[in-house]
């Protein structure tokens, strides 16, 4: 059974679901890429990856808590970067790193690519997670 969820505090996205679940085991979130928009759809950090990193991480949190789950909890992720630079791509994974997001660790791979979804957007983050079960969680 695949469980689609679209996070209330976020953008609804156009024709797709933030988190996707799936329960195999271990039950699995599947997240849609988070991206630097606010709640109204307006574009955060404009020119800045660092900053829009700060608002995808802030989003990818958001996500997260919609299914119960949170960045402790994310096995894997994929991190894009509007960039040729490795700099750029560095500073973007300083942002990662100080989140907690890196912590655990997780797999991930830091992607410099040529364009994103939407316009002025520099930075996008997939990820994968783990939704703990509540019951087991207090034990």
């Amino acid at each position: 059974m695949i469980q689609r969820v679209t996070t209330p505090a976020l953008f609804p996205p156009p024709t797709y679901s933030h988190v996707s679940v799936v329960e195999a085991g271990t039950k699995l979130a599947f997240l849609a890429g988070s991206v630097p928009l606010d709640g109204q759809g307006n574009l955060v950090g404009e020119g800045d990856p660092a900053r829009q990193a700060e608002q995808v991480i802030a989003n990818l949190r958001e996500q997260l808590r919609s299914v119960g789950s949170g960045l402790e909890h994310v096995l894997t992720t994929d991190v894009y970067v509007v960039s040729s630079e490795p700099a750029v791509l560095s500073t973007v994974w300083e942002v990662v790193e100080a989140s907690g997001l890196s912590s655990g660790p997780h797999s991930s791979t830091l992607i410099g690519v040529a364009c994103l979804g939407y316009t002025g957007q520099l930075v996008e983050i997939t990820a994968t997670a783990v939704v703990p079960d509540p019951e087991e969680a207090t034990r």
